[in-house]
This record gives structure tokens, sequence and C-alpha cells, in this order.
């Protein structure tokens, strides 16, 4: 009796060391860390968030809540009369939709060069892949500044026009390095097996190495949205007319100087204020309805293109 209970004893140890071994045993140590990490960055991330609710909450406040100060994660006298000042400024919706265009437009010029630069970087047998690989880095490091950019654009005839928008940040080599590493990530018996079934470079890559590598191309798609989105420097430097403006250039002309008239101020329940949190909460909008789509990929997208395969 005493031996079997014995041999039960150390096979529930040889079992607790093998689950330590793989990791599938917390001890109470580490899920005390874990819980410290989780609490730490849930503060965090309110902290970051409480701003932008406050934003939103000045947005829907009315007048006198707004000029006492009583306003702070949740609107005061709701009311959307800042939305119906904001949406009537100018051509706000239509620099919206146009702002939508262009950050599509851009986000697929940015994915198509950084995958045609990045799956021929990961091929271990492309001859002077490392040279190329140091100059494309090089870059990162060695940015010759604004005046000399602004002399390259002008040269080459791209001041107000969109492509100034579009062609200067066409690529970005960090996002390619992530981009490579994934694609490195890949089997390359699978690519051997293509081969051989007589598929060229190019297809090998359009239909096997991008379906396997989505996490990874939605993640830099988002990256490159949301630079897009909220570039504002390039519209300053390169652009000198208002139809070319993205909603974030409107955005900031209008905060600089948007009033409300005193026949408007005693009729409504609006201030410049709430004006303002007004249209920098429809600037955001888009960005917040895009990221739920792509959040899945996201983890997934980062992890993949960060371990070297």
């Amino acid at each position: 009796m005493s031996q079997n209970k014995s041999t039960k004893i150390s096979s529930r140890q040889a079992e607790k060391k093998v689950r330590e071994a793989t990791g599938e045993l917390i001890t109470p140590a580490e899920k005390r860390y874990q819980l410290g990490w989780a609490i730490f960055f849930i503060i965090v991330s309110i902290i970051a968030i409480i701003p932008i609710i406050r934003v939103i909450s000045i947005s829907f406040s009315s007048k006198d809540a707004i000029l006492k100060g009583s306003v702070f994660v949740w609107p005061v006298g709701f009311n959307t009369d800042a939305y119906s000042k904001a949406l009537k400024t100018g051509n706000f919706l239509g620099t919206m939709g146009y702002s939508i265009l262009l950050m599509l437009e851009a986000c697929a010029i940015n994915m198509v060069m950084t995958i045609l630069l990045a799956f021929p970087l990961s091929r271990r047998n492309l001859r002077k892949s490392g040279l190329i690989m140091t100059f494309c880095v090089l870059t990162m490091y060695l940015n010759p500044g604004t005046i000399p950019t602004f002399l390259n654009v002008r040269d080459f005839g791209l001041v107000n026009t969109i492509w100034a928008l579009l062609v200067p940040g066409a690529l970005s080599v960090y996002n390619m390095i992530i981009m490579r590493t994934a694609f490195r990530s890949i089997d390359e018996s699978l690519y051997e097996a293509a081969r051989i079934e007589g598929c060229s470079e190019f297809r090998i890559m359009w239909q096997i190495a991008v379906p396997l590598t989505v996490p990874t191309i939605a993640t830099l798609a988002l990256f490159y949205a949301v630079s897009r989105w909220n570039g504002i420097e390039d519209q300053i430097y390169y652009i000198n007319t208002s139809n070319l403006y993205t909603v974030q250039m409107t955005l900031k002309q209008m905060i600089e100087s948007i009033a409300i008239s005193a026949e408007e101020g005693s009729t409504t329940q609006m201030t410049p204020e709430n004006v303002k949190a007004a249209s920098i909460t429809l600037s955001m909008l888009p960005m917040l309805i895009v990221y739920p789509f792509v959040q899945r990929f996201f983890t997934q997208g980062i992890m993949l293109g960060a371990v070297k395969g």
C-alpha cells in the first residue's frame, strides 16, 4: 500500500517537473508577477484614454457646463450643436472623404513597395542582399533633413500635387524589416515545392508568401494608414492649395480660426471649445472604426515579424 502511494507521489512530482519544463504550470510567483503587470498596464491605459474621453465629453456638453469647468469624463447638458457647426464649417465632409481616399491610396502604395522589397531580401540565395540591406538600414540613421528633402520634392515637380503626399513616404525601412522577417519565418520547403511545380518567384510570393503573412500585412497596413491619416508636416512643407489639404490640416486651421458669433452663442449651446472637440472627435472616427477589424491581427503580426525563422 505504501509502495503504491509513494509511486503515485513520485509520478505526480515527475508530471509537475514536466509541466514546469514545458511552461504549462504557472507558479504563484509568476501569477503575482503577471497580475502586477496586468494591473500596471490597465492603469496606464486608463490614464491614456481619459483625455480622449474628456474631448468626446466636451463635444457633447452644454456651454454653461464647459464654462464652469464641470465636464470631466461624462457629458453635462447633452447636445449635438457642436457637431452641426463642425460639419458646416468649410468643406469638412468633402475633406474627410478625400482624406480617407488618400489614406487608402497611400496604404496600398506603401504595402506594395514594402512587399516587393521585403520578399527578395528575405531570400537567402539572393546575391548581395546583405549589401542592399545595409543601404536600406543606413537611410534610417542618415536622414538628409527637411530642406534637402524639400528641394528634392521641388525638383521632381511634386510641390502642390497629391504625389507630394504619396511618394516621399512610400516605404518605411522599419516596416520592411518586419515584413522581411515574416517572409523568412516561412518554411523553405514550401518554396522548394513550388519551384518543383514550376512556379515563378513572383507567383511564389503572391500565392504562398503573402497568404501566410496576412497578420503581418494587416498590422503594417494599420501602421501606414495611421501614419498617413495623422500626417501633417508634408502638407505644411509641400502643399499650398486648400483643395489638397487633408482633414488634419483642415482641423488645424479650424482650431486656430474658429469663432462663435454673438447671435449663435445666445441661441445655441456652443462654445469654441466644444466645436473644436467635436471636430477632433470626427477626425478620430475612421481610425476608431478600422482598428477593431485589424486588432485581432496585431499581436500575431508583430510576433510573426519579430521572431527570426
